[in-house]
């Protein structure tokens, strides 16, 4: 073994590495987070989940691994020789769960709501940039590691069972709070590392940072993965033909080129104000939907709710699952519909304006989704 170490590739490879040692944080921040973006496709995708799974498990034995060689219960010369790579290791596959948690909640983010939880994943990939020195830390590691299975999770469980409520968020987090302490345990029992008020104050730690999610949860500050919306406006009129929805709105100006729907909505008597929306759920899973009709109410200075109206989506289409409701009697003003789920979780929000028009000749095109 210390003849193939003397080698000359070996020596090649050790010097490039003392030689540009303080880049490879940033490489292996963008190493993981570039290797995500190639790989993952969509979030009930079985092969993406288990590269996720595969993180976190290679995750899990980098920090025993760590913790092992820190505390001196590793002999091995060439596990020792490359003590000083563990944390990066750490930080990239840290950096690749949570990197792949932004993009999955991003799209299932009403930032209205869910910003906070958001911002809070964005703010774990940027500073694991900064945490090499710091990941020998033993409460850190624990609270990363939690952090990173819960949010995981949180979508792969709904994924897997094809439900999705608090019992299926709750059972989620209680896998977390597994994983950590599987992990204590062995450094505490197995191989005595730790003490006693190391495990303790480790697990009141991860304890209160659980409790503090389901606080966000019944707050709705977490964004409802694994569903997402992937379109949604209002229109003039809605239709099915077979497979295809027909989608028709007023013809835009010239300088309007990017306008594909009814906002401001020109609305003359006997006209309906129709909301299509598509929103996409994992196969398997089934779940209902409402749109709730909002208008502004100037006196009150708040949100009126006028419908909630709903129907039954069914998950495996990669554009997600299509559908609207309507109205008949509007009156003009600011109005907003929230696409909700039966438990009153947002998916996102359409804002839009009604106009009254007296105008006969308006003209109008029509899409298909």
């Amino acid at each position: 073994m210390n003849s193939f170490l003397n080698t000359k590739p070996v020596r090649a490879v050790q010097s490039f590495y003392s030689r540009y040692k303080k880049y490879y944080p940033l490489l292996s921040f963008t190493g993981g987070f570039l290797w995500d973006s190639f790989t993952l496709t969509r979030i009930d995708r079985l092969s993406d989940n288990l590269i996720l799974l595969l993180y976190l498990l290679l995750l899990s034995g980098f920090i025993l691994l760590l913790n092992l060689v820190e505390n001196g219960m590793i002999r091995q010369p060439l596990l020792l020789k490359y003590r000083e790579w563990y944390p990066l290791a750490i930080q990239f596959f840290l950096g690749g769960l949570f990197s792949s948690y932004v993009v999955f909640y991003f799209q299932s983010a009403a930032l209205t709501k869910n910003w906070l939880f958001l911002l809070i994943l964005v703010l774990l990939l940027v500073s694991n940039e900064f945490l090499e020195k710091r990941l020998t830390n033993l409460y850190l590691q624990m609270t990363l590691f939690f952090l990173a299975s819960f949010s995981f999770f949180i979508f792969f469980v709904p994924v897997v069972s094809g439900y999705m409520n608090y019992f299926v968020f709750l059972l989620s987090g209680l896998i977390g709070l597994l994983s950590v302490a599987g992990m204590l345990f062995l450094l505490f029992k197995k191989f005595g590392i730790l003490q006693r008020t190391q495990v303790g104050r480790s697990l009141v730690l991860i304890f209160g940072i659980f409790l503090l999610i389901n606080l966000f949860y019944f707050l709705n500050w977490i964004p409802p993965v694994p569903l997402s919306m992937k379109s949604a406006g209002i229109y003039h009129h809605v239709s099915r033909e077979g497979e295809i929805y027909r989608l028709k709105y007023e013809t835009p100006e010239w300088y309007q080129f990017r306008k594909k729907s009814d906002n401001p909505y020109h609305y003359s008597p006997g006209d309906t104000v129709f909301c299509f929306t598509a929103v996409f759920a994992p196969t398997r899973l089934q779940k209902k939907i409402f749109h709730r009709w909002q208008w502004y109410d100037s006196k009150r200075e708040e949100w009126q709710t006028s419908d909630r109206l709903g129907y039954q989506i069914s998950g495996g289409r990669k554009g997600g699952y299509r559908g609207y409701t309507y109205k008949t009697h509007v009156t003009p003003g600011k109005w907003r519909v929230e696409i909700v789920t039966e438990d009153e979780r947002i998916l996102g929000r359409i804002g839009f304006e009604i106009k009254e028009t007296v105008r006969t000749n308006r003209t109008f095109k029509t899409i298909y989704r």
